[in-house]
């Protein structure tokens, strides 16, 4: 064992293999082939063998891209294929040429010109293929040079169907993707190499020493009992060489200990300074030697029992939410830019915990949790349905293996998540509550073999909440369930039935652009103390009890209230480990579709594009120190009420005190006091004018000042029952037009609560910038405030774009 002393800040990014993404040259088929031959044989242009038609592609690619929020169509599941040629020139005398999988859905299969190479079940783990001899074979025959010119052909199908016998169960609140939609990689490696690297970085509760200990695993092809020599350099965050190990290993099956440091005083990773160290590692020597690095953090966790949760022997509140991988425009297959952007956004509004719903994700996201310091539940796709047979359940083995093994060197990881709403019946004739246990129980046992210093989670599922770790209930206090001031009470009494407990899943939806004057109008129909859990049925829009989910407005301005109760209630709980909302960002799902955004569930306090709501300022005010100030309401153009009238003005902001002018007018400077709700005590009411109006806000934190502002109308006219609608043009930039519909009484008095579905339509020349899941980008919308927009690409004088609502004119504008 080395003694390590080192004392250095900043990081260092990881290196890999000789590796190249395989981004372009695809073409793709929606749909089956009648076998592999259709896909590579000969074929002149116009001749029969050319069917089906291909189409070019890049990857990452979902088949998904935009009928998963097509209001008129269910999304595709089926098969699909993609094919390409790959020259492959290999480096390393023997080595071994492998397609490196970061993900595809959902199930798959590998072939080089007409021989399978390999396959896989499992829409989120990575896997390899090893093509060496199909390659090899292939350049022994005539079509190599001939046909494709030295050249390897690649087909690949990709298949999501329906499948009981599959995990996630097609019961799931999301999407069951297909496609190539994570990076797929052509690797080189040479003869003698190593699959995985597991360096395990730990310190004691005082943070005073690190222990490191690293173990490799070589793949089947080396035979056991090879000698391997490897080489280890351990750098701190600057990249300042502190240890370092020479020695032999014997390659075996499983993993191979390769050897220890000790590290005194450790820098270490936190979400306020995650410092990494870089374990580099060679196997093998000269020319034809293995490297890679490996990132790791030193830090010590803890969730007390019966109390918070620890970092480095200090409490820290987890202030989170939730990711699905899924984006306007593209569904599943999101570039490694908007990933990027995506988790910076996340960590500007202040998060420090994320929870990966509801499976393995991109590596691309655990690198950045890591780099970005948020610290992390991941979890298997066991979500809803029941309980399946063998099948079924070694899949959901194999998952949580590979997810433990791939992201284990993350410091950011501190939770395996079992499983999610295993209570959820109906994949299965059979729901038995002791199978279910016993199989959560082998779930549990497996995370604990493959890592011992991570804790286990579940969520929703109260007839196995002895069996993880960390249990998480159903509170949703304000949406399914109660109202949102039984927030506090209600999580209290949950957390006295558990011994550890973490709060995951809360919020509620909202309608991006819609506002309300009385959003908590529908609270008064709801009686408080009768718990807040979500029950069968509580998700539908029809029937069943009051709840705000089903009789609210759905207005930004009642989530932002929802949002600010629970906010402030968590900085009086000392006894709470944290809590993290569902989810981030709007994300696309089979099973709403009745939504004002059809097929999407609308929870996000970011649109599916990015574009924040109101409710994002809100968790910045509570949880960043950089200062901001963000007055509410800029995404709503005209407010409503009388002449004279005392109206509510709200600002967001994490300063020490702010003042409010309108209209050039002061009307005070307010103190900042966060159980003064809402808005933390920075709200006033002022008269505004008939017409236009502007607010600004000044606030102050010490000797640095931040403002914002609004303009807006303010009509006091009072409206009736929609009678017609209106087109108009109101923007053209940037090759797209804008087109707003709305709404109007038969006075011509614009109906500023009105929420009519909204269906847009283009003819002539042109395309709706549609099926984005935005409330900008649907050709089917409910209004917000009597209006929705829609952007298009047109020609002018030869496009013509409508709009209806079922029982008004159809509305028609000529650009």
């Amino acid at each position: 064992m080395l003694l390590l002393v080192v004392c250095c800040l900043g990081s260092r990014p990881a290196s890999a293999q000789q590796q190249t993404r395989l981004n372009t040259g695809w073409e793709y088929v929606r749909g089956d082939l009648g076998g592999i031959w259709e896909a590579v044989r000969p074929a002149v242009a116009g001749s029969p063998e050319t069917v089906p038609l291909w189409t070019p592609v890049t990857l990452p690619h979902c088949f998904n891209a935009l009928d998963a929020v097509d209001p008129d169509v269910n999304y595709y599941q089926g098969p699909g294929w993609y094919r390409t040629q790959l020259a492959v020139q290999n480096p390393y005398a023997g080595g071994r040429t492998l397609l490196h999988f970061e993900g595809a859905g959902q199930k798959t299969e590998v072939y080089i010109h007409t021989t399978k190479v390999g396959s896989h079940v499992g829409g989120y783990d990575e896997w390899t293929v090893d093509i060496t001899e199909a390659v090899a074979d292939f350049q022994k025959t005539e079509a190599y040079q001939k046909q494709f010119k030295g050249k390897i052909p690649l087909s690949i199908r990709c298949d999501n169907s329906r499948d009981l016998e599959m995990i996630p169960s097609d019961l799931s609140d999301f999407n069951i993707y297909g496609g190539l939609y994570r990076y797929l990689n052509l690797t080189y490696e040479p003869a003698l190499y190593a699959e995985r690297l597991m360096a395990h970085a730990v310190t004691d509760a005082a943070g005073k020493t690190g222990a490191l200990s690293l173990k490799i695993a070589f793949p089947a092809i080396v035979p056991a009992g090879t000698a391997a020599p490897v080489t280890v350099r351990l750098l701190d965050p600057r990249g300042k060489a502190v240890g370092q190990y020479r020695g032999s290993v014997r390659a075996a099956a499983g993993e191979v200990a390769v050897t220890d440091f000790t590290v005194k005083k450790p820098q270490l990773w936190s979400p306020e300074a995650p410092r990494q160290y870089a374990v580099e590692v060679t196997v093998g020597e000269g020319k034809q030697a293995w490297h890679q690095t490996a990132l790791v953090g030193f830090r010590h966790i803890e969730f007390v029992e019966k109390g918070p949760f620890k970092l480095n022997g200090q409490r820290l509140l987890l202030r989170g939410t939730h990711r699905h991988e899924d984006h306007a425009g593209v569904a599943a297959a999101m570039t490694e830019p908007m990933i990027r952007q995506e988790m910076r956004l996340m960590k500007q509004m202040g998060v420090n915990f994320i929870r990966l719903g509801h499976y393995q994700q991109s590596r691309i996201v655990l690198n950045l949790c890591d780099s970005l310091g948020i610290v992390v539940w991941e979890e298997i796709p066991w979500c809803r349905g029941g309980l399946g047979g063998p099948v079924y359940q070694a899949q959901a083995k194999r998952m949580m293996t590979h997810m433990v093994q791939q992201h284990y060197n993350h410091p950011a990881v501190i939770i395996w998540g079992l499983g999610n709403e295993n209570d959820w019946p109906n994949d299965f004739p059979e729901f038995d509550k002791q199978k279910i246990r016993a199989f959560m129980t082998d779930l549990n046992d497996l995370a604990h073999q493959l890592d011992a210093s991570r804790y286990t989670a579940i969520r929703r599922c109260d007839f196995a909440k002895d069996i993880p770790d960390v249990y998480s209930p159903s509170i949703w206090a304000g949406w399914y369930r109660g109202i949102y001031t039984d927030y506090k009470a209600v999580t209290e009494e949950e957390f006295k039935q558990v011994k550890r407990f973490l709060h995951v899943e809360w919020g509620g939806d909202s309608h991006a652009g819609r506002h309300s004057e009385n959003p908590d109008n529908a609270l008064a129909k709801i009686a408080a103390g009768q718990g807040a859990d979500e029950r069968s049925g509580d998700a539908s829009l029809f029937g069943g009890s009051a709840r705000v989910s089903k009789d609210g407005d759905w207005s930004e301005t009642y989530l932002c209230n929802l949002v600010d109760w629970h906010l402030k209630e968590q900085e009086t709980m000392p006894w709470l480990s944290g809590a993290a909302y569902w989810p981030f960002k709007d994300f696309s799902t089979p099973v709403r579709p009745d939504n004002p955004v059809p097929y999407m569930n609308q929870k996000g306090v970011v649109e599916r594009d990015f574009t924040p709501k109101e409710a994002y300022y809100v968790f910045q005010s509570y949880w960043t120190t950089v200062p901001m100030a963000h007055i509410y309401g800029h995404s709503w153009p005209v407010r409503w009420g009388e002449e004279s009238e005392l109206k509510l003005v709200k600002v967001y902001s994490n300063c020490e005190r702010a003042e409010l002018f309108v209209n050039g007018k002061s009307y005070g400077l307010k103190t900042r006091a966060s159980q003064d709700f809402p808005a933390a005590g920075l709200h006033w009411r002022v008269p505004f004018a008939t017409g236009a109006n502007q607010v600004r806000v000044v606030a102050y934190q010490g000797k640095q000042r931040v403002e914002d502002q609004i303009s807006f109308r303010y009509q006091t006219e009072k409206w009736t029952a929609p009678a017609r609608l209106t087109l108009t043009k109101t923007a053209d930039a940037n090759g797209l037009v804008t087109v707003e519909a709305q709404l109007f009484d038969a006075q011509g008095v614009p109906c500023l609560d009105a929420a009519n579905w909204l269906r847009f339509s283009l003819a002539g020349e042109g395309r709706l910038h549609d099926d984005l899941g935005t409330s900008s980008g649907s050709s089917k919308v409910q209004a917000y405030n009597g209006r929705a927009i829609i952007r298009l690409e047109a020609t002018p004088g030869q496009t013509t774009v409508a709009v209806q609502s079922p029982g008004l004119p159809t509305a028609v504008l000529a650009l």
